[in-house]
């Protein structure tokens, strides 16, 4: 099982996150007006999944308003932020930062992202939330990138992720 570290303590993951050149495994999440969407109707872009703890926590509300920044206006890039966070909250957080280049999607309702992708903490004090990872996915449908931080209150490396984009335009 993976593991990472909250507050320099450890957490224990589900499993292991899928690796590069792995098939994107597939999960449904809720949007901001409570419909249900499938990663594998986002089709014929490249797709950067960024899963955080929660929208409501500073580090991830820095991560989300970063990503939307340096993404810009790249129409051949879907950029989704999956969390456990009720639907109503991503949506007020998106707005109220003004960010339209990113995509809410709760994992509250199935919780299936977390299954699926082994990003649940399994202990410590956010056990039951994911864990901080960035997954780009290619229009292959094949994972090109993870980058799980191995601390949870810090930010992703975003040059890193942002380079193998680039490198899939």
């Amino acid at each position: 099982m993976a593991k990472v570290n909250f507050k320099g303590n450890p957490v224990t993951l589900k499993g292991e996150l899928p690796k590069e050149g792995d098939f994107a495994p597939d999960f449904v999440g809720v949007r901001d007006n409570l419909e249900e969407t499938k990663l594998s109707q986002l089709k014929n872009k490249v797709t950067i999944i960024l899963a955080v703890p929660s929208l409501d926590t500073s580090t991830c509300a820095t991560e989300a308003l970063q990503f939307s920044q340096k993404l810009g206006q790249k129409p051949d890039v879907q950029a989704i932020v999956v969390s456990e966070d009720l639907p109503f909250a991503m949506k007020r957080y998106m707005q109220s930062h003004g960010i339209e280049n990113l995509m809410p999607l709760s994992d509250f309702r199935y919780r299936d992202f977390i299954s699926k992708y082994n990003t649940e903490m399994v202990d410590g004090p956010l056990k039951g939330l994911s864990a901080r990872a960035v997954i780009i996915v290619g229009e292959d449908n094949r994972v090109k990138y993870v980058e799980l931080v191995p601390e949870v209150s810090m930010e992703p490396e975003y040059n890193k992720a942002l380079a193998v984009v680039d490198s899939l335009l």
